[in-house]
């Protein structure tokens, strides 16, 4: 390697101009292993600056290294590459961020607000175990970091593509904004990591042909801060707190502005991994590996064996204690069991995986004056005290408004408007009231009662004897079909372009829609009389409606609003059933079966398709074109019935089969398919990737099948 203190004195006596014909005439090879080594070692000590705060270079040391790089850049475009170390500058971004596939989805996390909440949750765990597993628990537990999350993609060692989680499913493409983040390396190989007291960059060894992590891009509070003041000065919007300033830093539509704030990045989990010989096997081996990677690791990471957890909860409230002198945000911690095969075999319930949890500390405290109380109609038709609030700063955010729960908690804690409050940020997140200061009335607070009627369509509030919540319970109420509308419109069900809150509001109060379906009958010809509502303009709504018919059923599903059915749930429902006609006629019982679908969720949604006006509204949706089944070939029952009385669990890809025609195979053959493997299973069909339920089945030594195997039992059982 060329001796760089030699080198860098020689470049340093250079003029910008004679620099760049000097390194124009070099040689075309010697220039592009220079080029390359430049970029290595330019890497490995932004490594040690940005993510370590451990430099080894003066600064000008560094940006003598830079300008030689971008000197040879310049003389030599062609040997310019999209993952140089200078291109941290950015460009201008496309008007509309491109939406993003997940190549798994991106669970959010159940909360644990105490200790007797997260021994509740040990518990859980060591029941959904094989009792000879257990032995193995231990956990890490990990800051949970308040920024935006992003999802990664290297290939071959490149970064090649970045998003937002968005809503778990579809992130937005935001890769220009990421580049321009300076502890997100654009290469990446199994050496890359500093080496202690070393002065050059470490030798490059092969890195994995795919990885994609998850991470979280924030902010310095002193960072932020700086930030703030200097928009004070200059009379430019400043932001409300950390996350938010991360957030519309990173989603900014010109990345050259991305490029100019102070972000930063930590990357907590391996979400795919190809081309590795020994993969890592708990979490705290896949912190390492990013870590050797060279990619960017919180080193506030602890780990503790099950017969530690006592001394887990005391670290717990001792970080607690300390977590507001950290440089950056958190709302709290996030407890994991560490053997990923422990993981899997947990697997989930709903959207949270019952591998994890976050622990968060009770809220910091602010007192304000509760200037009124109003009431919401949600989309069920509950009603819900909200406190009207003179606004207060709690953890660097603006609290106006918080949450009052139902009329009992009001008169209980006897809350009255005028009052002196005491109110918190419950999870470091939702405002609530938590008491009335009574010792500082002045004689003129009012008592506060729940109206009799509706506030939006006047019909009377009904409240039933062992419930604490008051419903409005006019299906026909325009506030709850609009949150309806809304809900159903949206990204994240059904999808429909231009169409919003507004649109939900006009055309509700216009009558044109009384329930979801007539979204499908909009009259478009009075639609075009109304104000702002020009010929483009509805044609495009108008475009939106026809494709939302085409959308998968459980985005359908999860568009109706059922109680505790969101995008995995409905997702989990259309994997096992062909059709929403197929869905209603499913008992609790069946429900239940499904794996990652409790009582409660069951519950719900046979409640929902035993209303008559419900089943209808699929009717209604079916006769509109949209799309309420998924078409699946039939396979014609077997005479002989071999499988009859054997529950079979079909996992991974098959080589011929798709996962529903494996299912309809045993169907037709007299067998049951169940989603989970317990000991009631008599076969597991595995494939490729089968994951969790193959090693479940192992653990509770439950015969396992190839395809070519199930087809010979079927044949042989004839």
């Amino acid at each position: 390697m060329i001796n760089f203190s030699k080198r860098m004195t020689e470049l340093s006596n250079f003029p910008t101009e004679e620099l760049a014909e000097e390194l124009n005439s070099s040689d075309a090879n010697s220039v592009r292993e220079r080029i390359q080594e430049l970029r290595t070692t330019i890497r490995y000590h932004q490594h040690r600056y940005y993510v370590l705060d451990d430099p080894i270079l003066s600064d000008s040391e560094f940006d003598t290294l830079f300008r030689e790089l971008q000197a040879l850049e310049n003389a030599h475009p062609e040997l310019r590459s999209d993952d140089s170390p200078t291109v941290r500058v950015g460009g201008v971004l496309s008007e509309r961020f491109e939406k993003v596939r997940h190549p798994t989805p991106l669970l959010s996390l159940a909360n644990a607000f105490s200790e007797t909440d997260l021994h509740a949750w040990r518990e859980r765990v060591k029941r959904f175990l094989p009792e000879k597993r257990r032995s193995e628990l231990a956990y890490g537990v990990e800051p949970k970091f308040d920024g935006l999350t992003v999802v990664l993609h290297y290939e071959n060692g490149r970064f090649v593509l970045g998003a937002t989680r968005g809503d778990g499913e579809y992130g937005e493409n935001i890769t220009p904004n990421l580049r321009t983040v300076r502890r997100l390396p654009l290469e990446i190989s199994s050496g890359s990591h500093p080496v202690d007291g070393a002065a050059q960059a470490p030798q490059k060894a092969l890195p994995p042909s795919r990885l994609v992590v998850r991470g979280e891009v924030y902010v310095d509070k002193a960072d932020f801060t700086l930030f703030n003041e200097k928009q004070v000065a200059a009379e430019e919007r400043i932001y409300a707190n950390p996350r938010n300033f991360a957030a519309g830093s990173l989603r900014q539509l010109d990345s050259a502005i991305s490029a100019t704030r102070p972000l930063k990045l930590w990357v907590y989990q391996i979400l795919i991994l190809e081309g590795e010989a020994n993969p890592p096997t708990t979490q705290r081996e896949s912190l390492a590996y990013l870590a050797q990677l060279g990619l960017p690791v919180c080193p506030d990471v602890r780990h503790f064996e099950d017969n530690n957890f006592e001394e887990l909860m005391r670290y717990l409230n001792e970080f607690g204690d300390r977590r507001f002198d950290l440089p950056y945000e958190i709302d709290g911690l996030v407890l994991k069991v560490d053997a990923l095969p422990l993981q899997n075999l947990l697997g989930y319930t709903g959207k949270d995986p019952r591998w994890a949890i976050a622990y968060k500390w009770a809220g910091v405290e602010a007192v304000t004056t509760l200037l009124d109380i109003v009431v919401n109609v949600g989309r069920t038709g509950v009603i819900t005290p909200n406190a009207v609030l003179k606004p207060v700063q709690i953890t660097g955010v603006t609290v106006r408004n918080a949450t009052l729960h139902n009329e009992d908690y009001i008169r209980d804690l006897d809350i009255r408007i005028g009052d002196q409050v005491v109110v918190k940020r419950a999870g470091e997140v939702i405002p609530k009231v938590l008491r009335p200061l009574m010792e500082m009335r002045q004689g003129n607070e009012q008592p506060w009662q729940m109206p009799a009627t509706c506030p939006v369509c006047a019909q009377p509030l009904v409240r039933a004897p062992d419930e604490a919540a008051t419903y409005c319970v006019n299906s026909a109420c325009p506030a709850q079909l609009v949150r309806a509308v809304e809900h159903f419109v949206a990204r994240w069900a059904m999808d429909i372009d231009s169409f919003g809150f507004k649109q939900a509001e006009l055309f509700v109060q216009k009558g044109y829609i009384k329930d979801l379906a007539d979204i499908y009958h909009l009259p478009w010809d009075e639609i075009l009389q109304l104000e702002g509502y020009k010929e483009k303009r509805v044609e495009k709504l108008r475009a939106g409606v026809e494709a939302s018919k085409d959308r998968p059923i459980h985005r359908l599903l999860m568009g109706l609003g059922i109680r505790f059915v969101g995008g995995t749930v409905a997702e989990l429902l259309m994997q096992r059933y062909a059709s929403l006609e197929t869905l209603m006629q499913a008992s609790t019982a069946d429900l239940s079966d499904i794996e990652g679908i409790g009582p409660r969720i069951a519950e719900s949604v046979v409640k929902y398709f035993s209303l008559e006006p419900n089943r209808a509204l699929i009717q209604k949706f079916a006769a509109a074109g949209v799309r309420v089944a998924e078409e699946r070939a039939v396979m014609a029952p077997s005479a002989a019935q071999p499988f009859a009385g054997l529950t079979f669990v079909v996992t991974g890809t098959l080589p011929t089969f798709t996962r529903d025609e494996a299912q309809d195979f045993i169907k037709a053959h007299g067998g049951k398919v169940a989603s989970s493997v317990s000991s009631k299973t008599n076969y597991v069909v595995v494939g490729e990737n089968a994951g969790s339920k193959l090693t479940k089945a192992e653990a509770l030594a439950v015969p396992v099948l190839s395809e070519a195997a199930l087809r010979t039992l079927a044949s042989a059982e004839e």
